[in-house]
């Protein structure tokens, strides 16, 4: 089986994680992340700044860089569980598909479904498929790819194995899955069972770490095994090569720049 050929970006979260401590824009991102020595950037709704309403400027910007787009990510106050929410959910996915239909093979990814009100979790999990299935056919009339990337925060409502494949019994087989190494470990899944279940739906990974106990540690300082979380992902049939490597821990809130910098190291070390 052909595998696809690796590149490596970054995930923009380990500057918005720190809210109003971090002073800088989507230009300041690119410039680190460039200068880090990845190939690639995964921006968020949060973090695209002044560059929402301008995807040409932004590819522009990315291209001076040498760096792609990997993905589009966005969340919602709405954790894509309330039923009156649900047409602007889907408001909100045409933007960003719109916007990222300006870079070619670039995906949305979309947040975690989230218990942000009372209710049945059977409801909640058949908005969040409604919700995932509408977007990702509105990504398919534009050409582009659309994947869910479940989270292991507060409130989540896909944490467990078993969240997982009930979320994914609903959903369209287009709809792909972002799967992350730290949101796995923390909702203590096998993480060669998990990848292998949903192997089809695969279209990126996000890479980060965690020690025994849950808490986010810097790549390789952990208990992820990178070498074999790379070798899972390539053999997935709509794995499109792109390694994001996304950093939570303490150090990256001290320095985010010199902790995805560090991780780039990293991986150099594992070959990649």
């Amino acid at each position: 089986m052909k595998t696809a050929e690796l590149q490596i970006g970054c995930q923009t979260f380990t500057w918005e994680m720190l809210g109003a401590r971090w002073p800088g824009g989507p230009d300041d991102l690119v410039r680190a992340i460039a200068d880090a020595g990845y190939s690639g950037i995964e921006i968020t709704d949060t973090m695209i700044g002044h560059y929402a309403l301008h995807p040409a400027a932004f590819a522009r910007t990315l291209a001076d860089a040498g760096l792609k787009l990997v993905s589009f990510a966005f969340g919602s106050s709405s954790g894509f569980t309330l039923p009156e929410k649900i047409a602007s959910d889907l408001d909100t996915a045409r933007r960003w598909v719109d916007f990222a239909a300006h870079f070619p093979g670039a995906l949305v990814s979309m947040g975690s479904a989230t218990v942000v009100s009372d209710g049945s979790r059977d409801e909640k999990f058949a908005i969040a498929a409604e919700c995932y299935n509408r977007s990702t056919e509105i990504g398919r009339t534009a050409g582009v790819a659309v994947a869910v990337h479940p989270s292991s925060h507060h409130n989540t409502l896909l944490f467990t194995r078993a969240d997982y494949d009930r979320l994914f019994t609903l959903l369209d087989p287009q709809v792909g899955w972002v799967p992350d190494t730290g949101h796995i470990l923390r909702g203590g899944q096998s993480m060669d069972d998990t990848l292998a279940a949903h192997r089809a739906r695969i279209r990126y990974v996000h890479l980060k770490d965690v020690d025994a106990s849950g808490t986010w540690a810097m790549l390789g300082a952990g208990v992820c095994d990178v070498s074999a979380v790379v070798a899972a992902v390539r053999v997935a049939p709509l794995f499109n090569g792109w390694i994001v490597v996304e950093e939570e821990s303490d150090h990256a809130g001290k320095s985010p720049s010199g902790a995805v910098r560090e991780n780039r190291e990293t991986l150099r070390r594992f070959g990649f």
